[in-house]
């Protein structure tokens, strides 16, 4: 369910940001950029909480 939610917010963040972006040069929004962009998002996320943010394990 994490991973769900994890794609879900980073597709909402990356449309976002690309809307503004192409907005701004004043091209047009293209969503399949954004989502290019929300899977890497998604896999930086996962990987930095799944192995960069590793909890220590306390004997």
């Amino acid at each position: 369910m994490r991973y769900i939610m994890t794609f879900i917010w980073s597709v909402l963040i990356a449309s976002a940001i690309s809307y503004v972006l192409t907005s701004m040069a004043g091209e047009p929004f293209v969503m399949g950029d954004a989502l290019v962009l929300a899977v890497l998002f998604t896999l930086t996320a996962i990987i930095t909480g799944e192995v960069i943010l590793k909890p220590e394990k306390n004997n």
